[in-house]
């Protein structure tokens, strides 16, 4: 092999590292990656009535406010080349408060049912997810190493939230099931899921939203069930404590996984 021969080659195999070795810009699916996404989703839930009822910032101005926050954080996060996890996780917390707000004010301002608004967001989020699927070819979290999939990422993640706000208010408080009624079932669902894909084969994909999607109220029902009073069915802490309480968690897992990186990812892609 000549001297030009060798220097192609080793360029060929320098160019085929880089194409492998891609920085996944989400976690790793662990049992950390569950309890920071319950965590989120709970203060979804407690910081929005805190910041509208306990503030006064009132639905329109907690709204804009956590959007501006949210866009702020989205933008860091695209910018960013890698999973960072208190970048990652700000935006989850972030888009949890909005997810839940959209419900909000689609219920309260503009007198939609919990009925239609979970029926809308089903299908949005199956739209989206399709519309996904069809130009990229894979849902899978273990893929979001380009912008475009990480937009749709993203917008899932949206839908699910305000889905599981909507169904979660629907089963808790219009069906009158109660915060810890609600607490169980959703969480069965999310063993039944978790049975399903280790003991019968369910697709992981397919198993990881389906349990994500129901994280929502999950997260929402044990949210409500600690700040809630006595009287409507809950320990009666309040969202300032509740909110407080589940933010420090998160803060102080996201430092420990930021210190030791257990959930970090590289994926392996073949070269172009």
């Amino acid at each position: 092999m000549n001297l030009a021969s060798s220097l192609a080659s080793d360029a060929a195999g320098s160019s085929s590292i880089r194409v492998r070795e891609l920085a996944n810009k989400v976690p790793l699916v662990t049992a950390f990656f569950w309890i920071i996404k319950i965590l989120c989703t709970t203060v979804g839930e407690t910081a929005a009535d805190y910041l509208n009822d306990t503030l006064g910032f009132g639905l329109s101005g907690t709204t804009l406010v956590m959007s501006v926050l949210l866009l702020v954080s989205l933008g860091i996060q695209f910018r960013v080349k890698r999973y960072i996890p208190l970048v990652y996780w700000t935006c989850v917390v972030l888009i949890s408060v909005v997810g839940t707000l959209i419900t909000d004010n689609l219920t309260d301002h503009l007198g939609v049912s919990l009925l239609v608004s979970t029926g809308v967001f089903s299908v949005a989020l199956v739209a989206v997810m399709a519309i996904w699927l069809g130009v990229e070819g894979t849902i899978s979290i273990h893929s979001i190493t380009t912008t475009r999939r990480e937009f749709f990422y993203w917008l899932t993640v949206l839908f699910t939230f305000a889905l599981g706000t909507a169904a979660g208010d629907l089963v808790a408080e219009r069906w009158n099931l109660g915060y810890l009624n609600s607490l169980v079932l959703f969480g069965g669902l999310i063993a039944v899921i978790a049975i399903a894909h280790l003991r019968l084969g369910l697709n992981a994909t397919v198993a990881f939203w389906m349990a994500y999607i129901l994280t929502r109220p999950l997260g929402a029902s044990v949210g409500d069930y600690l700040s809630q009073a006595r009287e409507d069915g809950g320990l009666g802490l309040g969202t300032t404590v509740t909110s407080m309480l589940f933010l420090a968690a998160i803060g102080a897992l996201v430092i420990y996984l930021s210190m030791t990186r257990r959930d970090n990812e590289v994926v392996e892609l073949e070269p172009a």
